[in-house]
């Protein structure tokens, strides 16, 4: 049986503050600079999920882009989309919003929840020079 991936991007707006409590400000203030801001600072994210597997032949898909567009907006972009992580969004009570966090965090929203294929990784654009990549390990 024939693999493939299928790959859906999606765009979100979210603020956040890079700053570990446990630690000192100045240690935040020089580890993090300018995305210390108190604040707070916005990105416009990009983010590609990427699923793989089999083709089914009946369909030709490895899973059908819209019921993945479906997952991916109600799962992530709808609860981080126009938001401040940090305030709203209650995983990243427990976790500093890097743009490595955010992409577990996405993975994790996203990856048990397939109807067919695996996830094969999460990339999330912060700017449009600088990206992540999670692949669930």
């Amino acid at each position: 049986m024939p693999t493939c991936t299928v790959t859906r991007r999606v765009h979100f707006n979210a603020a956040h503050r890079l700053h570990n409590p446990e630690r000192s400000d100045e240690w935040n203030r020089t580890t993090f600079g300018v995305c210390n801001n108190p604040n707070y600072h916005g990105h416009n994210y990009e983010l590609e999920v990427t699923v793989g597997g089999d083709i089914d032949p009946a369909s030709g898909y490895v899973l059908d882009i819209a019921v993945l567009k479906t997952l991916v907006d109600e799962r992530v972009a709808q609860i981080l989309d126009h938001k401040n992580l940090n305030l709203d969004v209650p995983w990243f009570r427990d976790h500093i919003p890097s743009a490595e966090n955010i992409a577990v965090f996405c993975w994790e929203q996203i990856a048990t929840h397939l109807p067919a294929g695996r996830l094969v990784r999460v990339r999330l654009w912060e700017t449009p020079r600088n990206y992540v990549d999670y692949r669930g390990e």
